[in-house]
């Protein structure tokens, strides 16, 4: 079965990808594939697709990965109905109470801007005036 997927391509931490289609048996960084149908740029989400190819594909029964469904939908290519796209994923946050955005405000001690962190504070005294 034929598999529309990412290749990774690019130095690292700067990932690349080519859209290729290859054997589902085959891992997208043997190398081995049928064709190469585009690439993507997830830096500045620049997208180059053969479309006719893709649709090829498509049509005699080329799975897409979810991502790649996303990238030709986005492209204007049309999918199949047995073609499923997940929605977006609802995030929750796991311990809420633990997050100091959502704890309660705590007041802290005033400390004096002006003086250094090291120094201690100036004690103000009063001035003396002289006994008469």
């Amino acid at each position: 079965m034929l598999v529309i997927r990412l290749q990774r391509t690019g130095r690292k931490g700067h990932a690349q990808f080519r859209v290729v289609v290859q054997d589902s048996r085959r891992t997208p960084s043997s190398g081995k594939i049928v064709a190469a149908l585009g690439h993507y740029n997830p830096h500045n989400k620049e997208i180059v697709v053969n479309k006719e190819k893709a649709q090829h594909y498509l049509d005699h029964g080329a799975q897409p990965s979810s991502r790649v469904a996303i990238l030709l939908k986005k492209e204007g290519v049309k999918l199949p109905a047995w073609v499923k796209i997940d929605g977006d994923k609802s995030r929750s946050v796991r311990n809420p109470d633990k997050r100091r955005s959502t704890a309660p405000a705590q007041e802290e001690p005033e400390v004096a801007e002006d003086t250094p962190a090291g120094e201690p504070e100036a004690v103000e005294t009063t001035e003396e005036t002289p006994a008469e």
